[in-house]
């Protein structure tokens, strides 16, 4: 058993983790505090834990991250804010990209639920690409937090979208590092409450045809459980409560040069809880999947 503490249990992934590691079985949950609780760094790091995931704002979790660090260097620390994506001493967090380095790590940066998405979708064609991409996403509100604000109030985003930061969104930054290739995001909330669908669009300098483009797909996930791929584009609809992302709906022009696939992805669980889950099992030795129910995992038409 490794003892873990959770600040921010009570956001929503905060919950969904806590549901997570609670049946785990390999987990001594020791600590599970909202910041609003007033337990200070100080208090938190006096645990001394094996591990601690910091489901916080952005910018919430650098004093936390000094006084675990002082009590005890070796504590495993995944933090699921954007506070340490950039930062070159800390590992991103994305298991079927970075699996290798994610092992044994004690510094685990998550990546955005966006992000996670986008990248997957991207990733397998990005050595084709003759300019930046366009991602177009739609979040559900959860992805917004707890704190009211336009974002996640109901009444406004009755009937509506909303989209935001349409130029200096930090996923838009963190999908362009992850790939090394400059990439357009427009993000967008709607109306329903948890998951999210992005649509890439992508251009290519030689024209493709559909079928290799789709083996590409098949190749580079072939042994990842928790990556579906589908003929249709998937719906935001079927991804609710589920582990994976699913890619489909490849589109190919009819020149070539062109092309759009889909992906979705629960915002709360596969872009943040179940991610946090894999990452710490990979850092302190347990199988990469142990906790994340794989029961569900739909077998779709290939892509």
């Amino acid at each position: 058993m490794k003892t873990l503490g959770i600040v921010g249990s009570r956001g929503h992934v905060g919950q969904e983790l806590s549901a997570l590691v609670r049946a785990h079985a390999g987990f001594d949950v020791r600590l599970a505090i909202s910041q609003r609780d007033g337990i200070s760094p100080e208090q938190v790091a006096s645990e001394r834990l094996d591990a601690y995931v910091l489901a916080l704002p952005n910018g919430a979790a650098a004093p936390y991250v000094a006084a675990i660090t002082d009590a005890r260097k070796g504590s495993v620390i995944v933090d699921l804010s954007a506070d340490y994506r950039f930062t070159e001493d800390w590992v991103y967090g994305q298991p079927e990209r970075l699996r290798a380095k994610i092992i044994g790590a004690t510094r685990i940066a998550n990546p955005g639920c966006y992000a996670t998405a986008s990248e997957l979708a991207l990733a397998p064609l990005v050595d084709l690409f003759d300019a930046p991409p366009s991602v177009f996403g739609v979040s559900g509100y959860s992805g917004a937090g707890t704190t009211p604000s336009p974002r996640n109030d109901p009444e406004v985003l009755r009937d509506n979208l909303l989209p935001y930061a349409l130029t200096t969104h930090v996923h838009e930054r963190e999908i362009s590092r992850q790939l090394g290739r400059r990439v357009f995001f427009l993000p967008h909330v709607a109306s329903f409450f948890r998951g999210l669908t992005v649509t890439a669009s992508v251009s290519f300098a030689a024209p493709q045809e559909r079928e290799s483009l789709a083996a590409r797909y098949r190749a580079a996930y072939a042994n990842e459980p928790l990556v579906v791929l589908q003929k249709d584009a998937p719906l935001v609809r079927d991804i609710a409560n589920r582990h994976h992302v699913a890619l489909g709906g490849l589109e190919v022009s009819s020149d070539g040069k062109h092309a759009a696939i889909v992906a979705t992805i629960d915002n709360l669980l596969g872009g943040a809880a179940t991610q946090a889950v894999r990452n710490l099992n990979l850092a302190l030795g347990y199988p990469e999947n142990r906790g994340v129910s794989l029961a569900d995992i739909p077998h779709a038409a290939p892509l």
